[in-house]
C-alpha cells in the first residue's frame, strides 16, 4: 500500500486550504484570469476535465500563468492514454471519476498524483493497493458524513480524502469532522463564463469555510 509521499516529487496533500478547483469547461482564454483569481483567494489545486473541448489547452494554459506552487491538473482521466496528455501539458494531477488500476499505474509511472475515485470501502482499498496517493470520494451526495466517518475508522489516515458533489461552504464542517481531508469544488465555484471576480468572491467563501471547519 502507497502513502502520499511515496516517491513523489511534490505533494498536494500538503496544500492549504487542500481545496481542489474543478473547471469544467474552462475555455482556454479565461484560463489565465480565473486562475490567478483562485490562486489569489488561496486555491493552489486546479483541474480541469477532459470530457469538455479545449480542456488539455487550459491545462497548459494555466500552467504557464500560475506560480510554480499552484498544482494543476485534468479531471476525468479514464484512459492511460490521457495521462500521458496531461503530462505533455504540464500537469502534474490525474483525477478521475471512478478507479482504473491502470490509469493511476500510468499516473505514477509519469510521477504524476493520483486521486481516483471511489464510493465503497472496497474501491477505497482497491485504489490504494493500485498505488493511489489520494481518493476522490465521489458521488460526496450518495456518501453522507456519517458513511465517511465509518470508512476513516477502517481507512490509513495518512490517506487523504476528499469529498466531491455537491460540497457548499454550509456542509463542510460535517464533512470536516467526519475526516475529510480536503473537497473537491466544482458547479457552485464556477461555471464557463463567470467573470474572474465572481469566481474569485465564491472561492473566498469556500477558503473562509474550510478555515471555520472543526475535525474531531
Amino acid at each position: 500500500m502507497t502513502t502520499p509521499a511515496d516517491s513523489s516529487p511534490f505533494d498536494p496533500a500538503a496544500a492549504h486550504p487542500p481545496l481542489v478547483a474543478i473547471l469544467r469547461g474552462l475555455p482556454p482564454p479565461d484560463a489565465a484570469a480565473i486562475g490567478l483569481a483562485l490562486y489569489e483567494a488561496g486555491f493552489r489545486l486546479l483541474e480541469v476535465p477532459l470530457n469538455r473541448p479545449g480542456a488539455l489547452e487550459a491545462v497548459a494554459a494555466l500552467v504557464a500563468a500560475l506560480p510554480g506552487d499552484a498544482w494543476i491538473g485534468a479531471g476525468t482521466v479514464l484512459q492511460p492514454e490521457q495521462v500521458e496528455a496531461v503530462a505533455g501539458a504540464g500537469g502534474r494531477l490525474v483525477i478521475s471519476p471512478n478507479c482504473d488500476p491502470a490509469v493511476i499505474a500510468a499516473a505514477r509511472g509519469r510521477q504524476l498524483w493520483s486521486l481516483p475515485g471511489v464510493a465503497t470501502p472496497s474501491e477505497a482499498f482497491a485504489a490504494l493497493q493500485a498505488g493511489a496517493h489520494a481518493l476522490k470520494a465521489f458521488p460526496a451526495e450518495a456518501i453522507a458524513p456519517a458513511v465517511l466517518k465509518a470508512w476513516r475508522a477502517v481507512l490509513p489516515m495518512s490517506v487523504p480524502v476528499y469529498p466531491v458533489g455537491g460540497i457548499v461552504p454550509a456542509n463542510m464542517a460535517a464533512y470536516r469532522a467526519a475526516g475529510a481531508s480536503g473537497f473537491g469544488l466544482g458547479g457552485a465555484l464556477y461555471q464557463p463564463g463567470d467573470p474572474a471576480a465572481a469566481v474569485a468572491a465564491r472561492a473566498r467563501a469556500y477558503v473562509a469555510a474550510w478555515a471555520a471547519a472543526k475535525r474531531d
